[in-house]
């Protein structure tokens, strides 16, 4: 039984083709969401920025502006609305584009409403779950609200799919995750080689840890990583 009121709820579907839209909107009304539907970029964009919603499902073909614009636009004035990205454009290329300009999740069409409902549930249950937590670890700090992190007292810049990497080793102290997690949590996307969660954790070593004498970030040989403080 959910923990809310999907009512509660307000998601804004930017999708053109009406035979689509009217398919989540139907889905998502009868699982209790309210549900804004625009039918272009720049109307989507205008809606996203001057309202408030809970979850944004986004084309990328769009008339005017591409649902890729919408996504950067959105990231670059602070917005932390959690969006997934719904489309025909199913090559890899196309995901890791939506994903490294801050996108959460990216379902190829044709989908199965059942396999909408759930993600929608899970980026929902996500983006609670985590909204208003602080995650400490010995001298980093990881404010989940605002998606601020610094180390020491100082802020780190960090890009979307490093924080999403950083949140995910911080909620999990100690804990080792493997690769294959990693994969699962951050890129959702089972085409994306374990070789790219190193190089990404290597990138993510460079900005917390280089400086300081305690290293957190730490290679489990043959397991994964995690985020300790050792002894």
């Amino acid at each position: 039984m959910s923990v809310w009121n999907n009512g509660d709820m307000k998601i804004l579907v930017v999708e053109d083709d009406p035979g689509i839209s009217r398919l989540m909107r139907r889905a998502l009304e009868q699982a209790g969401y309210t549900v804004n539907i625009a039918v272009d970029g720049k109307s989507g964009l205008d809606m996203a920025q001057n309202d408030n919603y809970s979850l944004l499902i986004l084309d990328i073909m769009l008339p005017g502006i591409d649902g890729w614009n919408i996504v950067d636009e959105l990231r670059s004035d602070g917005s932390r609305v959690p969006i997934m990205m719904v489309t025909a454009r199913d090559m890899v290329e196309d995901r890791v584009k939506g994903l490294d300009l801050g996108a959460d999740d990216y379902l190829p069409k044709p989908f199965e409403v059942s396999e909408l409902l759930a993600r929608v549930r899970a980026l929902l249950r996500r983006d609670r779950v985590h909204r208003s937590r602080i995650i400490k670890v010995a001298d980093l700090i990881v404010d989940t609200a605002q998606r601020r992190v610094t180390r020491a007292g100082v802020e780190v810049g960090l890009s979307h799919r490093d924080y999403e990497l950083l949140e995910a080793l911080a909620a999990n102290e100690s804990k080792v995750l493997t690769r294959e997690v990693i994969q699962e949590r951050i890129w959702m996307d089972e085409d994306s080689s374990s070789n790219t969660v190193d190089v990404y954790i290597n990138m993510l070593r460079k900005k917390i840890d280089n400086g300081h004498d305690v290293k957190l970030i730490q290679t489990v040989r043959g397991a994964g990583y995690t985020l300790r403080v050792v002894d």
